[in-house]
């Protein structure tokens, strides 16, 4: 399979990389700009081009690592092109192949790819891509051929339903984005009780990394601990005294979560005055 780019940004960069890495035929890159298609295939040793037209003619599949908001765009501009029998895929994390769902028209086939990974840096982050899970969905076609591919390079594969896709972004969001949220808001938190920013993001860095550790090894119902798990009321209704407006509603909300952990972990323990509480 012969893959081409469209977009040369951090994703589309790190995944051609990896995949000529792995021995997969790139066969180079189109992007908005110039500069950036020449360095994205200088990086990866493929090849520049300059008129998608010839991109697509060369490629049996087309990724397109642009941009959420400019993937219509771009296949607007491939509908044009003689795209018969060719592989189009996007690699957003909340849209789905849906975004392509006129495909049929111009007999091509799509898709959407995603690793469950942060790329943040376009020259290094490939090399931490073989710990990515990827979700495909899409023509069922070709399912089964990328998710080979995609499995060949020993990465585990889910392959999910158009209509599941916001969902399983809205997840990632919570874990990777959201949960930076809630770091800031600790460490505003012990700012308010006079330490420094600096102090207060190393101070809470081993809980960071030891509740990490421990989510990794023993699963989110044995690394849990706290006043929630131990059913410590008291505990819970001292911290919702102190709190501000909307950190008491984070807590509440959290902790609603925690609770259902906690029940699970402790089938014997009877948690309904914590729970009045925290839905009061």
């Amino acid at each position: 399979m012969k893959i081409g780019f469209i977009g040369a940004g951090k994703v589309g960069v790190s995944l051609g990389k990896y995949l000529t890495e792995h021995k997969v035929k790139v066969t180079g890159y189109y992007s908005r700009t110039l500069k950036s298609s020449i360095e994205a295939a200088e990086f990866t040793n493929t090849r520049v081009y300059e008129d998608v037209r010839f991109l697509v003619e060369n490629s049996d599949a087309i990724f397109i690592t642009v941009p959420d908001g400019a993937i219509s765009k771009v296949w607007d501009e491939l509908k044009v092109l003689p795209i018969k029998d060719k592989i189009i895929s996007h690699f957003s994390g909340s849209l789905s192949s849906e975004v392509f769902s006129d495909s049929s028209r111009y007999s091509a086939f799509g898709y959407s790819i995603h690793p469950l990974f942060a790329i943040n840096d376009k020259y290094h982050s490939y090399k931490e891509l073989s710990k990515a899970v990827f979700t495909i969905e899409g023509h069922e076609k070709y399912l089964n051929d990328l998710t080979g591919l995609v499995e060949s390079f020993g990465n585990e594969v889910s392959v999910i339903q158009a209509a599941d896709k916001t969902r399983y972004h809205a997840s990632a969001a919570m874990v990777s984005n959201l949960y930076v949220g809630l770091v800031a808001l600790g460490e505003k938190m012990l700012v308010d009780c006079g330490f420094t920013p600096d102090k207060a993001h190393r101070a809470l860095a081993p809980l960071i990394q030891g509740n990490t550790e421990n989510i990794l090894s023993y699963g989110t119902t044995d690394a849990l601990t706290g006043p929630i798990e131990r059913n410590d009321l008291g505990t819970i209704l001292n911290h919702l005294q102190v709190l501000h407006p909307q950190e008491k509603e984070v807590y509440k909300a959290l902790s609603g979560l925690a609770l259902e952990v906690a029940e699970e972990k402790h089938k014997d323990r009877d948690y309904k005055k914590i729970k009045g509480v925290i839905k009061e």
